[in-house]
């Protein structure tokens, strides 16, 4: 990374704060091993803070002008970007970065400054995963392979749609699968954020309809290759997957929220309904946080409110 990849944080900061805007780039690739998209999120949002600090104040901000920032200046922040309508989603995690930036500069010996520790994060709306209903899922995966013509395509998409669902995977995890890695036994190491590797029990299904697609596929990109391929060979886009997965909806009826990611919200969904304990399946899924994996209770009990809303005799009342 250097100074002219990030031209608004250079515009706005002087030559030791964009020094220590590196030095935290290169903490969070090599020492949290934050994905590079994450890493993307976190410079846009400090940019953008920097900026602000940089008209706020009336002129290029240095690591004193940070140390020495008071509440009232974080809070004209935040007002600033409640003022260009930033969903409260966004403006948290935008003031979630500008701390983590503080804490950093604090553990360096950079700058220090308690203001932004005081400062209340907005409250977000409690978001529920989407998943799908049992039958829904099964139909979305037993049906994925009627979106394309293509035979070794239609056999790649049940595939894919299985082991997110039977698996849990994020999308992004299976098509990192290399060919060696194809699921052939009862356990599948996966790699997940940030590196952190988790084993995945495979049911027969999934060995099934992966074994179909590799029988089918007419592509040979070698033991580390990619497990996906594309049309032509190559790592399959994402964004195929989200092509076909808008295709299926249309083709069966389902709601928007049925997108691949809606697949692993499913699996672990279905396992709680089955008796699942949330330990489990916290490490099923690669959460880092209880927590993380605790909001799929709240799926269950919505489903379970909706039931009583239209059995209960007193429901209308």
């Amino acid at each position: 990374m250097t100074e002219q990849t990030f031209p608004d944080i250079s515009n706005a900061a002087d030559v030791e704060t964009v020094a220590a805007v590196v030095a935290w780039h290169r903490w969070l690739t090599d020492e949290r091993r934050a994905s590079a998209h994450t890493v993307a999120g976190y410079h846009r949002d400090l940019g953008a803070f920097l900026a602000f600090c940089a008209g706020h104040l009336g002129g290029t901000v240095g690591l004193a002008d940070l140390a020495g920032l008071t509440p009232a200046d974080f809070r004209a922040y935040l007002a600033d970007l409640a003022n260009r309508g930033l969903a409260r989603t966004s403006i948290a995690r935008a003031l979630a970065t500008v701390r983590g930036f503080f804490r950093f500069l604090d553990r360096r010996g950079l700058a220090s400054n308690a203001a932004v520790g005081a400062l209340r994060t907005p409250k977000v709306p409690h978001a529920v995963p989407k998943a799908l209903g049992e039958t829904d899922a099964l139909s979305a995966v037993e049906t994925a392979g009627m979106v394309s013509d293509d035979p070794w395509v239609a056999a790649r998409d049940v595939a894919l749609m299985m082991m997110m669902y039977g698996c849990g995977l994020r999308i992004g995890e299976a098509l990192a699968l290399t060919h060696r890695q194809a699921p052939r036994g009862d356990v599948l190491v996966v790699t997940g954020k940030g590196g952190k590797q988790r084993m995945v029990p495979v049911l027969p299904a999934v060995v099934e309809a992966v074994d179909a697609y590799l029988r089918a596929c007419p592509w040979s990109p070698g033991p580390d290759g990619p497990l996906f391929v594309g049309a032509r060979g190559g790592p399959l886009n994402p964004g195929v997957v989200q092509r076909q997965m808008r295709r299926l909806r249309a083709l069966l009826g389902l709601p928007e929220t049925a997108t691949p990611h809606a697949l692993r919200h499913s699996f672990a969904t279905h396992l709680l309904a089955g008796g699942g304990d949330l330990r489990t399946i916290q490490e099923l899924l690669g959460h880092a946080s209880l927590s993380t994996t605790q909001r799929y209770t709240d799926v269950d009990v919505a489903r379970l409110a909706a039931v009583h809303r239209r059995a209960h005799p007193r429901a209308a009342k």
